[in-house]
């Protein structure tokens, strides 16, 4: 759907996992429409898109598309009509998701991929009463976690990872349909040894949660489960790791074939320690402190592009960049993390230099010194820098930087970048000069003539612009308007 008019998706059923599904979709530039008899659904959606906005962004160091359009509709036709993606994401009732389905089918366009949200159900089991869905089966929050399993009809399912693709998903399709699919069989298997471990007093609700999150959670974030232990095997690998471990498997150490009874003693049980650990949190509170942690994490995941953080890579490299702004090239879009300001509420001194080092690479990149030019053995080296801040910037602001070439001759390029806030607003101003140098004998050289030349024609074509603040020193007084 990149670079044509702009794709809409239909969302039935605006809960949770709906809202996300529209979160995800409507910030990489979809028009949403939903369709939700619950008369709070206007209302659930935007709490959860609230979230979305503040916290998706802060993924990526490129701006996201235009938001599209959000409708809400109280017509099932009127809301799938033109769209490309219907995804239903009502509650794991069959009979209902049959009803529903049905009811899809008869208005929804023949091209859209229609997907359903459904943990459990089979394709077959979807479609018994009418229907072509297909199991599209996010992971909550669906605007953060990239992972969505898809079942069903071959075809259908590569038409559908495409389009997830571009909305910066990971798209996983099963070899065959089976109950609950792949995360949730995992998933369930964890839990009910969980229920075990708490019904039988030896460990709590939070100690729980604490052996995941302070251990394997960790490694599995960045490798999963079978390259973890195949590192666990040393250097003889998996098949080791296999023979020394393998036998435990016979070993009473799990009860997954055995479930607890659910009865109102451990209901309560677990609530009341659940309650304890987290209840002093409101749900909002929870869900934005787990997405400032989800955040944080894929962004680690990023430098190397494991995991998670390798979507995100791959799918900012899909993003809209460059352009011109009041004359001068774009070098860097994006929008300001939460974790780029400071106590005082605004971002701090070392992300302004951070987004001027972007602009700087990217400009790089722009003039041919790319990433293959420093594999070659040559590169810029900042040598000294300038900065003034002229306005606040706030997590969440739109921030756009512009570069000009102030002198670019022989080893020497001076650039002066400008940080503008998405209202217009001038915020500040870097100054940078940065020396080609040879990576091998590490001593200032002159660039490729390829190099040299495009710096030349930037240099020439930003001759006639002011530069107000070039040249400037620590603590000069500005001069008089």
């Amino acid at each position: 759907m990149t670079g044509g008019a702009r794709a809409k998706a239909a969302i039935v059923g605006g809960g949770v996992i709906g809202g996300g599904w529209a979160a995800r979709f409507l910030l990489n530039g979809w028009d949403v429409a939903v369709f939700d008899p619950d008369p709070d659904s206007e209302r659930k959606i935007g709490e959860v898109l609230a979230n979305a906005r503040r916290s998706l962004p802060a993924l990526y160091d490129r701006a996201l598309p235009a938001e599209g359009m959000l409708t809400f509709h109280d017509n099932l036709a009127e809301a799938v009509a033109g769209s490309a993606w219907v995804q239903e994401s009502i509650p794991e009732r069959l009979d209902l998701k049959h009803t529903v389905l049905a009811a899809i089918e008869t208005v929804a366009p023949l091209e859209a991929v229609i997907g359903s949200s459904t943990s459990g159900f089979k394709p077959s089991d979807l479609n018994a009463k009418g229907g072509r869905a297909i199991v599209a089966h996010p992971f909550n929050p669906v605007y953060l976690l990239p992972l969505v399993e898809l079942v069903g009809a071959a075809e259908t399912c590569a038409k559908a990872a495409d389009l997830l693709r571009e909305v910066g998903m990971f798209p996983l399709t099963l070899r065959k349909e089976i109950d609950a699919h792949i995360a949730d069989r995992l998933l369930e298997a964890v839990w009910r040894e969980s229920l075990w471990l708490v019904k039988d007093g030896i460990a709590t609700t939070e100690e729980i949660d604490e052996a995941i999150r302070m251990g394997f959670g960790i490694r599995w974030a960045q490798m999963g489960l079978f390259e973890t232990y195949r590192i666990a095997g040393g250097e003889a690998g998996m098949k080791h790791f296999m023979a020394q471990f393998g036998p435990a498997l016979s070993w009473p150490w799990t009860k997954l074939m055995d479930v607890p009874e659910f009865t109102p003693d451990l209901v309560d049980l677990i609530a009341g320690q659940s309650d304890a650990q987290s209840g002093h949190r409101t749900i909002r509170k929870l869900e934005r402190l787990r997405d400032d942690n989800i955040v944080g994490m894929i962004r680690a995941l990023r430098r190397s592009g494991s995991g998670a953080g390798g979507v995100i890579r791959a799918h900012e490299e899909m993003l809209e960049t460059g352009g011109d702004y009041r004359g001068l090239p774009v070098t860097v879009t994006r929008q300001v993390p939460v974790n780029w300001t400071d106590y005082n509420g605004h971002m701090n001194e070392t992300r302004y230099l951070e987004a001027a080092s972007q602009a700087s690479d990217r400009f790089m990149e722009m003039i041919g010194a790319d990433a293959a030019y420093v594999a070659s053995g040559f590169s810029y080296f900042t040598v000294e820098t300038h900065l003034r801040f002229l306005g606040e910037i706030h997590a969440g602001d739109l921030l756009t930087v512009t570069t000009q070439v102030l002198s670019g001759t022989g080893k020497k390029m001076q650039l002066f970048h400008r940080l503008w806030r998405g209202d217009g607003t001038l915020a500040a101003t870097v100054e940078t000069l940065l020396l080609h140098t040879d990576l091998t004998a590490r001593k200032a050289c002159p660039p490729a003539p390829e190099v040299a030349e495009a710096l030349e024609r930037f240099a020439k074509a930003h001759v006639g612009i002011a530069a107000e603040g070039a040249g400037r020193s620590v603590g000069q007084a500005p001069s008089a308007p």
